[in-house]
């Protein structure tokens, strides 16, 4: 009977630990959010051929690829990009519509993260620091984390641009660290610290920056192997200062000066820094290492100042993406020799796509053209003027929406709505217009299909002007000639991005099943078994996760 009373027990003890066992919550060690600015989905493709094993083509055939990922909601600009993927909502929800907007009760534009409460740290330059993610309203999915664990999580974001920085880590993160184009080094803000980090000090001290642009830029191939982009020399390039035209090589360190390391953000090695700051906040921080999952936000910037001064069919695009390919293929590498590929989870995606060059599509017979707002706007003061009596009608005009002023508007008794419907209609006439929506239709219609729900999505009743317009397909605003291009729309090349998940319970394969950007954040939380961001609207991505 004894011995039988031991048997017993000890089948017991062993049951109990193998429930205990199987209930463990299982999590990645780190996460790594990944963020190219300016990428088309289509590049991942067009340069292919020229991609190492370690970079993208080891994400495309051992990760999972979506396939059909866009955002839904317009302007697609920077700022709204960061806060959509890791907010898991649109700029109706989490407020940021835009890089800059005009706020109605100060008469002046905002910037996307600026915060007047705090001050700079690591560098002399009192404005570069005086950012936070102050602006944004709602949690992201590294605030959650931080959350759920009682803050023992660690959450970094890097990136040159701040608000690819600030935004991703959130508002409680340990720290955000953005580039300083006067001193080269990397800097934060009072917001989260009051002085650098011993390993961040140690970092901006090896004077990376000055290493870089000590030097030419060159393609990394033999130019004649550039197939997949117009010829070097072409009339829709921008120049840098000092060339007659837009061609290899480029002499970086002619154009580099002492205070000004600004020239670094418009060559790929921009992206190489941002790799190096990285892994040195990985080192530095020990993320990863502890008994919580630790978070990393990283934006590779370069390619987007690059995207707009050369355009996507550059030499200069498709040089800056096959050297990205190898930071991204060190990184990859680094990751799986510290922790392995079952103890992180890496996702790549980006903040919005790009038109062609108008310029060079009208020249191949493709509709395109440029939008001329300053004329459109002073037309319409006049117009105002004609129907109401002079006044200043117009308090701002910013990321094609009108700002009525509504002081004068209240002053005069005149119904706002009916005002914004003559605006609406009135600028129907321009060339370039597709359509135009007044702040009362997208605050009280529901629309289903887009383009105008994802204008709708872009739309905060607080921030957003009283009319906002839709130009036509590869039309925008120029302010600078006819070379580069830019984003911001609704249209496919401006929504339609990479979304590659690569790691931790992550099954290989790609789906074509469309996708938001929106539900990045939500499939994440769920991997991690945290709570949603707060205001979160898209939805799990179950294709891609083994369980």
């Amino acid at each position: 009977m004894k011995q039988f009373i031991l048997l017993l027990t000890a089948l017991i003890v062993i049951q109990h630990k193998g429930n205990a066992q199987s209930t463990t919550i299982q999590r990645p060690k780190l996460v790594v959010g990944i963020v190219i600015d300016q990428m088309r989905y289509d590049y991942l493709y067009k340069y292919y051929n020229k991609y190492s094993e370690d970079g993208f083509k080891k994400l495309l055939s051992q990760g999972f690829n979506c396939r059909n990922a866009n955002f839904n909601y317009a302007p697609t600009y920077t700022g709204p990009g960061h806060a959509c993927i890791y907010t898991g909502t649109t700029p109706s929800q989490n407020g940021i519509i835009s890089n800059d907007w005009y706020v109605r009760n100060t008469g002046r534009s905002m910037y996307v993260t600026d915060d007047s409460t705090v001050n700079t740290v690591g560098s002399p330059n009192v404005a570069v620091g005086k950012m936070s993610p102050a602006n944004m309203l709602a949690t992201t999915v590294t605030d959650e984390l931080r959350l759920s664990s009682n803050k023992a999580s660690k959450v970094i974001g890097i990136a040159l641009k701040d608000r690819a920085s600030i935004l991703p880590a959130g508002h409680l993160a340990n720290g955000a660290y953005w580039f300083d184009s006067e001193t080269g080094n990397f800097v934060t803000s009072t917001f989260y610290m009051q002085t650098l980090p011993g390993w961040m000090k140690k970092f901006d001290d090896s004077h990376l920056a000055q290493k870089y642009v000590s030097q030419s830029w060159n393609t990394l191939l033999p130019i004649h192997q550039y197939t997949e982009s117009s010829p070097d020399d072409n009339p829709y390039e921008g120049l840098f200062p000092g060339e007659n035209k837009p061609v290899f090589p480029h002499d970086i360190k002619k154009m580099w000066k002492p205070n000004d390391f600004e020239i670094i953000r418009y060559t790929p090695f921009g992206n190489t820094l941002t790799k190096d700051a990285a892994i040195a906040a990985i080192e530095g921080e020990q993320l990863g290492k502890g008994n919580a999952t630790d978070f990393i936000t990283i934006s590779f910037s370069s390619t987007d100042y690059i995207g707009h001064m050369f355009g996507p069919q550059s030499v200069e695009l498709e040089d800056t993406y096959i050297r990205l390919d190898r930071d991204l293929g060190e990184l990859i590498t680094y990751l799986e020799k510290s922790y392995g590929k079952d103890n992180f989870l890496l996702f790549l995606t980006a903040d919005h796509g790009v038109a062609n060059v108008p310029e060079q599509l009208k020249d191949d017979k493709i509709p395109a053209g440029y939008f001329n707002s300053g004329a459109m706007i002073d037309s319409l003061k006049n117009h105002l003027n004609t129907i109401y009596g002079n006044g200043n009608w117009i308090s701002s005009y910013i990321n094609q929406q009108v700002y009525l002023n509504r002081n004068l508007i209240a002053q005069k008794n005149i119904s706002l709505k009916e005002l914004q419907e003559k605006v609406a209609a009135y600028l129907l006439r321009f060339d370039g217009v597709a359509n135009t929506y007044t702040a009362s239709q997208l605050s009280a219609t529901t629309f289903n299909n887009r383009p105008e729900a994802d204008l709708q999505n872009g739309f905060n009743i607080q921030r957003s002007g009283d009319v906002s317009i839709l130009l036509q397909p590869e039309w925008f605003e120029s302010h600078s000639g006819t070379t580069g291009t830019t984003h911001g729309t609704p249209y496919s090349y401006d929504t339609h991005v990479p979304l590659l998940w690569y790691g931790w319970h992550v099954e290989k394969g790609s789906s074509s099943a469309p996708v938001s950007i929106t539900d990045i954040a939500p499939t994440v939380a769920d991997m991690l078994n945290i709570s949603q961001p707060d205001a979160a609207t898209g939805k799990v991505i179950t294709d891609m996760i083994t369980k």
